[in-house]
């Protein structure tokens, strides 16, 4: 059982928080009834919004699309405006651009080049829309008229501002080739740097626009011809340098570094001044027949009277002076060579040029026919060389024919550059250069083979014949001709192996070349040797003979050992310095005999033999004094004769005089000895004429025309 009073309060208690409970259900009630009447009103409000809003559709989409409308019409309007200006822009372009077109595009290039784009697009544009329109022939007259403008403003630029090379730079551009000092190339200024500019654009504007290609022609004609003076002008810089001081000079360009222009030789790239010098002092000492010296080899004394056949036979003059003529043929030469060189440089300027004018496709061509000119007359004035050359040959006059050597190793030496420049051109212009080396090279091994004929085959013999025994001009001329060869090995060589048949030939090497070079030089010397027997034995005298063969046979040996003609010849023949020294002390023996005749008069085998204190018969007298009279009448014939004779080597001369000195006063010094006071005769003055020292004076004086 709870008791009463706790029973009491709970069901205070209970009451207390049902009372609450309703106080709160009543608060919920109120406030749903609030919320709809709000949620009522709300939804009052958004349907009065939404009826709003359909009703402001309603009324604006309607003007929307009016508006909408509208635009389009208007864009539409102004394009048509737009096309309006520009189709009648087209029909103001002939009356716009006339005035410029008429005065041209000199001085205005640019202006007059946007006036072309003008009358171009209305070509175009009437061609398109309106074929028919007079407007089109306008237009296209007026096209027409402007490109005619163009074509003649590339003409007068090219003409007007195209420059010939000076001889002077061209022969500093190749002078300089050779400069120890690597500077860099400037190119050279064949057109103003505006000009040029001007060139190119037109040149773009025709190929682009104007389909045009005749301004190519127009552009390696211009050039042809200014390449052909620059060549032609540098040759004839050789041949005024050539008259007015004898050697071409120019001043060098100048240096970055350096302000002052200098002046400097031209570098001779390889000419036979060598040979022509020399013979010049044969033709100066020898003609008189009087002393005269030689640089050949360093022999002194006594030259002989000979006639030098070169480079005058080849111009007519057989046996006039040699001065001035050889000069011509050697700044002929020289000039030659240096155009070469002016060609292969001229050349790879004029192509770097092209490539900026003419279009990628043409550029071949077009350089082809812009050389064409330029190459040919270098070809035709080196086929006058070799027709030149082979007119020597038939003269015999092989000394004119070493034109041919300098010019053709400067050929071959030039060709690696020349083939890098004409890469791309026909095969006709490829070809022109190897078809003039080849001729080059057989007309030079023809002059080789027929001199070596020549040598052997030489007609004269008593006219020609040096009456004091000394070198024949043959042998000299010889010399001179193998000796030129030496500044030519490899090019002579080549010659050689060129003519040869056998399948190695087509790949000699050059030690080939040096054997059949070896070969050659020995077949010349045994033909002279040959030669020289055979001239030899014109002389009626056996010791002028003898002293012939030994003039020609030391002169031979000494050029041979004073030369690199003794190592080219020990290729293929290992004994010739050998050889040519016996030969030289076998004509020394033989000369030597021809004084028997006067020793053997006082020879102890031929003399009376008689007792000392003894008187002597007549007999015995007599034949004493007839080996006096006859060693003084033997010794006065030679000494007379030999004296005229000749030995122009100063060592061989002394040796031969000492030789015959020692044998002639030994003999004669032991005979008067012996006889000088035996009472032979009552007059002893009239058989002993001389004293020892006296004969050994008189032999000293042989082989001098002026003691």
């Amino acid at each position: 059982m709870i008791p009463p009073q706790e029973a009491s309060a709970r069901r205070r208690e209970i009451e207390d928080k049902l009372k609450q409970e309703e106080e709160t259900l009543s608060f919920i009630r109120d406030s749903l009834e609030k919320s709809d009447q709000l949620t009522k009103n709300m939804v009052s409000i958004l349907s009065s919004f939404e009826s709003r809003l359909m009703k402001l559709e309603n009324s604006i989409i309607p003007v929307h699309k009016q508006t909408e409308t509208l635009q389009r019409l208007q864009e539409n309007v102004e394009k048509t405006l737009s096309c309006l200006d520009h189709v009648i822009s087209y029909y103001h372009v002939a009356s716009d651009t006339e005035k410029i077109i008429r005065e041209g595009p000199t001085g205005r290039l640019e202006e007059y080049l946007g006036s072309m784009a003008k009358i171009q697009k209305a070509v175009e544009y009437f061609q398109d829309n309106s074929p028919d329109s007079p407007e089109l022939n306008k237009v296209k007259l007026l096209f027409e008229r402007g490109k005619e403008s163009l074509e003649s403003e590339f003409r007068s630029l090219m003409t007007r501002h195209s420059k010939v090379v000076s001889p002077v730079l061209l022969v500093d551009l190749i002078s300089g080739e050779d400069d120890l000092e690597v500077q860099e190339e400037a190119p050279l200024e064949h057109l103003p740097e505006s000009v040029l500019q001007d060139v190119i654009r037109i040149s773009r504007w025709l190929v682009e626009y104007g389909r045009n290609q005749d301004f190519m022609n127009v552009y390696y004609q211009i050039r042809s011809s200014q390449l052909d003076r620059s060549i032609k002008g540098l040759k004839e810089h050789f041949r005024k340098s050539s008259s007015s001081s004898g050697v071409p000079y120019s001043p060098a360009v100048p240096n970055k570094r350096k302000d002052t222009p200098t002046k400097k030789p031209v570098k001779r790239p390889g000419t036979i001044r060598k040979a022509q010098n020399l013979l010049k002092q044969y033709s100066q000492h020898g003609l008189d027949g009087k002393k005269g010296g030689s640089n050949l080899i360093p022999l002194e004394g006594h030259e002989h009277d000979f006639r030098v056949k070169h480079l005058s036979e080849a111009l007519n003059d057989k046996h006039g002076p040699l001065a001035g003529r050889d000069d011509m043929l050697d700044v002929e030469t020289d000039a030659y060579i240096h155009c070469v060189s002016a060609f292969v440089k001229l050349a790879q300027s004029e192509y770097q040029l092209l490539t900026d004018v003419i279009p990628e496709h043409h550029q071949k061509k077009t350089f082809d026919s812009l050389i064409q000119d330029a190459l040919d007359g270098l070809m035709l004035e080196g086929e006058n060389i070799v027709a030149a050359a082979r007119k020597a040959i038939i003269r015999h006059d092989f000394s004119a024919v070493l034109t041919v050597f300098p010019i053709l190793r400067h050929l071959k030496q030039t060709k690696p550059e020349f083939d890098q420049v004409l890469q791309g051109t026909a095969a006709g212009t490829k070809n022109k250069l190897p078809g003039l080396i080849t001729a080059m090279e057989t007309v030079g091994a023809k002059a080789l083979e027929d001199f070596a004929d020549n040598i052997k085959n030489d007609p004269d013999k008593e006219y020609n014949m040096p009456k004091d025994g000394t070198v024949h001009e043959l042998t000299s001329n010889a010399i001179l001709f193998l000796q030129q060869l030496l500044d030519f090995q490899e090019t002579a060589g080549a010659m050689l192996a060129s003519q040869e048949t056998s399948s190695s030939a087509t790949s000699y090497s050059s030690e080939f070349s040096k054997r059949l070079l070896s070969t050659y030089i020995c077949k010349v010397l045994g033909n002279l040797q040959l030669n020289l027997l055979s001239k030899s034995k014109v002389y009626e005298d056996p010791a002028l003979s003898a002293i012939f063969l030994h003039n020609n046979y030391n002169y031979i040996l000494k050029a041979l050992e004073k030369s690199e003609l003794i190592q080219l010849v020990a290729v293929t023949q290992k004994t010739a310095e050998r050889s040519y020294r016996e030969h030289v002390e076998q004509q020394i023996q033989t000369y030597q005999r021809s004084w028997l005749k006067v020793t053997d008069y006082i020879a102890e085998k031929n003399l009376p033999v008689f007792q000392p204190g003894v008187k002597l018969r007549d007999k015995e007298r007599q034949m004493i004094k007839e080996r006096f009279k006859g060693f003084n009448d033997g010794l006065e014939e030679l000494c007379k004769i030999q004296k005229a004779w000749a030995i122009p080597d100063t060592e061989q001369r002394d040796k031969i005089r000492q030789a015959q000195k020692n044998i002639v006063k030994e003999t004669y010094g032991a005979f008067l000895h012996r006889y000088g006071s035996v009472p032979f005769t009552k007059n002893p003055e009239k058989y002993i004429k001389y004293r020892v020292e006296q004969v050994g004076d008189m032999i000293d004086r042989l082989f001098d025309t002026s003691a």
